[in-house]
């Protein structure tokens, strides 16, 4: 096992000096208890960290990575810590690095339609910003009012638009980086086009903050779709309404901008958390589906359409929103998901595997199938139109942890090689960090694992940035 020096009073004494006492948390165990855990579900890949230290510029970033890297101290970047993987979580303990305070966007640019930004700006407030000169900021996630731009770009985030839009990185065309070593560099800028040398931007992209740590990023923009309409439709089981979503994108002809699923199960849970009724009587699954354009013409055509082939596959009915009030209601369930989650205090899991779209009428029944076998309660649901599946799953009341924790490695074991089998792999947008690095090997062949390690020891060769997360160095 790696070995890292401690973090002392005089290491703390240093870290002071770069960032200012005011922006450092050291022996406040209370005040620091925030920061050893993201969002996951459980207790059992939370670790505290030694210090936490709350940077406002690259160069204060630098200057730590500089100190760390010759005092072998390791180092945890982190944002708003909503991931889902303990990709933000100080394993090793040692430094824990907040962007929360570089939390400006930097600028909005018309012309070449671009933002600016730090990574500690919530994305959310990032989307507003841009909307407001009729622009669009289209790569975000589900948890858009709670994450931050750089978590997003870390994890390269997806979410429900993605079928339409894409993910996080399709939008990222540069990004200042600070890199273990202390050096401040830049790749991409506001081009669209970039061959020169290799693709390094996208590499930092979806690197779970093991390579280096975003201190600005630029960001592509559209125009902002004028109008929009959601379709709420129940079906009378989860079957139905899964082998509907690839006659709507191959039989249809059209690209919606989101295709959300929710098993009955999942849609239960949801919509008693919010005191709601279910949106039909028989409904024991449905699909959520959303339009969008730049007229209300085009959109009221693909809304028509899009009605006519879900009605064909044997919806119970449809129900529109095309007003933001009656959106924003039918998204609310699925948007809450994770939250009627999060107020069950039983042991659960959530996975996001991802298979190519035609796997996933088949994926569906052998969940359910192996959930039962190691005697777990399912939930299913996620964003079915680009083959991401969330699998959220729970104990039997009255199971022992322990009991759970190893029930959990044999079910993630099977769970991740059907994946596979099935031509998919193990994450779709939760990423992998200390959660799913034991199962690596079951994705990726043993020599791509080994060139991961090679990247990892180019960049970070003293293995102190986010040690633990994705691979780990020979």
């Amino acid at each position: 096992m790696q070995h890292y020096n401690p973090v002392t009073p005089a290491i703390t004494e240093q870290l002071a000096a770069i960032v200012g006492p005011e922006n450092l948390i050291y022996a406040e165990p209370e005040r620091m208890l925030d920061y050893a855990h993201d969002e996951s579900f459980g207790h059992d890949h939370d670790q505290m960290p030694e210090v936490v230290v709350k940077p406002a510029s690259a160069d204060e970033i630098a200057a730590i990575m500089k100190l760390a890297n010759r005092e072998r101290i390791p180092v945890t970047p982190r944002g708003a810590g909503s991931g889902l993987s303990g990709g933000a979580v100080p394993l090793f303990g040692g430094i824990l690095l907040s962007v929360e305070r570089m939390n400006r966007i930097l600028e909005i640019d018309l012309e070449n339609l671009v933002v600016v930004a730090e990574p500690g700006v919530v994305t959310n407030e990032l989307s507003e910003a841009v909307r407001a000169h009729g622009l669009f900021y289209a790569g975000y996630p589900m948890s858009v009012e709670l994450c931050q731009i750089g978590g997003n770009v870390a994890e390269n985030a997806g979410g429900g638009r993605a079928v339409k839009y894409g993910v996080t990185g399709r939008y990222v065309l540069g990004v200042e980086v600070v890199l273990p070593t202390g050096e401040i560099v830049q790749f991409g800028g506001k081009r669209l086009k970039d061959v020169t040398g290799y693709d390094l931007v996208h590499l930092m992209v979806g690197s779970e903050g093991t390579l280096g740590i975003f201190t600005k990023i630029i960001l592509r923009l559209i125009p902002f779709p004028a109008a929009q309409a959601v379709l709420l439709a129940p079906f009378a089981n989860a079957y139905t309404a899964i082998h509907a979503v690839p006659r709507i994108i191959q039989g249809g002809g059209l690209v919606p901008s989101a295709v959300e699923f929710m098993d009955y199960a999942a849609m239960k849970l949801s919509y008693d958390f919010l005191g709601e009724k279910l949106p039909h009587p028989a409904a024991r699954a449905l699909l959520l589906v959303e339009v969008d354009g730049y007229t209300e013409a085009e959109v009221e055509a693909e809304q028509d359409a899009v009605a006519s082939l879900l009605m064909e596959c044997g919806a119970l009915d449809i129900y529109v929103g095309n007003t933001p009030p009656s959106a924003r209601k039918m998204w609310r369930p699925r948007q809450k998901i994770g939250e009627a989650f999060s107020s069950l205090a039983i042991e659960q899991l959530d996975e996001d595997m991802v298979v190519p779209l035609a796997q996933i009428p088949p994926l569906l029944p052998k969940l359910e199938d192996l959930a039962a076998k190691h005697h777990m309660r399912p939930f299913c649901f996620g964003h079915v139109a680009d083959g991401n599946m969330h699998l959220h799953t729970m104990a039997e009341p009255g199971v022992a942890h322990e009991a759970w924790r190893a029930a959990c490695v044999a079910f993630l074991t099977e769970l991740y090689t059907l994946v596979v089998s099935l031509g998919g792999t193990i994450s779709g947008e939760h990423g992998i960090g200390s959660k799913r690095a034991p199962y690596l090997p079951i994705a990726l062949e043993p020599a791509v694992i080994e060139l991961h390690r090679r990247i990892k020891t180019a960049f970070d060769p003293n293995n102190i940035l986010n040690p633990g997360k994705i691979v780990s160095p020979s």
